[in-house]
C-alpha cells in the first residue's frame, strides 16, 4: 500500500460520523433486526457514498421514480443493499415500515435489490460483476440520445476480481463515457477474507488509469472529499473512477474491519444489544 493509500485508510478509520450518518446507519440496523440477517459490514461502508449522491449530486424523483430526467445510480455490489434501502426510505421512495420485513415472503425488499419491484432501484444486482456493464450500456444509450443524465455505479473491491468489470471499463473508455462515474468501495475485505490475501488489488489506482479513467482517491467516509471529487469540473471526455477508502462495518467498533461481519445471521442477544447501543434504537 502506497503512502496516499495509507493516509486515506487511516483517515477513514479515525473520522467521526455526524448525526445524519448515524441516523442512516440506524435504518440499516432496523433492517438487520427485522430480517434477522444481512450484509451489515458491506452496507455500513457505503453510507457516505450514497448519502452524498442522493443528498446533493444526482437528480432523482421519489414521487416519480422513472422520470426521464433522473440520473441513474446502480449498486453493483447488491449485497450492500441495506445501505441503499436506508437512503431510499430517507428520501421517501417507500415507507420506513418496509424495513421491518426485509427478506420476508411478502416484502418488496430482498437480500439483493430488484428492479421493477423496488421504487428507485435501477438494476437487479447481486450476481457480482454485472452492474458496471449495465451502467456502461445505459450511459452509452444516453449519449446516443444526446441526454445529459449521469450514471453512477458503485462496485465492491472484492467484486472487481470479476473479469466482466474490466471488460466494461474498457468499453467505457473506448466510448468516451464522461457521463459515467464508478465508485470503488475499497474497504479491503471481501467474503473470504482480506483482499490483500485473496487477490491483491494494488496498484489499484494505476489499474483504473490504464483502462482510460480519470482517477481520484478519497476518504470514503468524508462527505467533503466525496463531494469535491464529484464536482471537479473537467472538459475531459473520459469516465471517472473514485476510489473510496472505507471501513467495513464503519460506525460499529465491534464490527469494523472484522470479516465475520461481512454477513451475519442468527444474531446473539449480545450482538443485538450492541447494534441497538450504537444506534440508540
Amino acid at each position: 500500500m502506497n503512502i496516499l493509500n495509507s493516509k486515506l485508510n487511516l483517515a477513514a478509520q479515525k473520522i467521526t460520523l455526524d448525526a445524519r450518518s448515524k441516523y442512516l446507519r440506524s435504518l440499516v440496523v432496523k433492517s438487520l433486526l427485522g430480517a434477522g440477517r444481512g450484509h451489515m459490514g458491506s452496507a455500513m461502508s457505503i453510507i457516505e457514498i450514497l448519502r452524498v449522491c442522493y443528498d446533493s449530486y444526482i437528480k432523482h424523483f421519489p414521487n416519480d421514480a422513472n422520470n426521464d430526467l433522473r440520473d441513474r445510480l446502480i449498486l453493483s455490489k447488491g449485497h450492500g443493499c441495506l445501505g441503499l434501502y436506508a437512503l431510499l426510505v430517507d428520501k421517501g421512495y417507500f415507507s420506513i415500515s418496509e424495513l421491518d420485513s426485509v427478506g420476508s415472503f411478502n416484502s418488496i425488499l430482498g437480500g439483493h435489490p430488484e428492479h421493477y419491484k423496488i421504487p428507485g432501484v435501477e438494476a437487479s444486482t447481486g450476481a457480482l460483476g454485472h452492474g458496471l456493464s449495465i451502467g456502461v450500456g445505459i450511459a452509452k444509450a444516453l449519449k446516443m440520445k444526446k441526454k445529459n443524465n449521469k450514471v453512477i455505479v458503485i462496485v465492491g473491491d472484492g467484486e472487481i476480481n470479476e473479469g466482466s468489470v474490466w471488460e466494461a471499463a474498457m468499453s467505457a473508455s473506448k466510448h468516451n463515457l464522461n457521463n459515467l462515474i464508478v465508485f470503488i468501495d475499497y474497504n479491503k475485505i471481501q467474503s473470504y477474507g482480506f483482499t490483500s490475501d485473496v487477490i491483491d488489488l494494488e496498484p489499484l489506482a494505476e489499474k483504473w488509469k490504464s483502462f482510460g479513467f480519470i482517477v481520484n482517491e478519497v476518504n470514503g467516509h468524508d462527505i467533503n472529499q466525496i463531494e469535491e471529487s464529484l464536482n471537479q469540473s473537467s472538459e475531459d471526455d473520459r469516465p471517472k473512477a473514485i476510489i473510496c477508502h472505507t471501513v467495513k462495518g464503519k460506525g460499529f467498533p465491534f464490527a469494523e474491519n472484522n470479516p465475520k461481519w461481512h454477513h451475519k445471521n442468527n444474531f446473539t442477544d449480545e450482538e443485538i444489544s450492541l447494534l441497538k447501543e450504537f444506534t440508540n434504537t
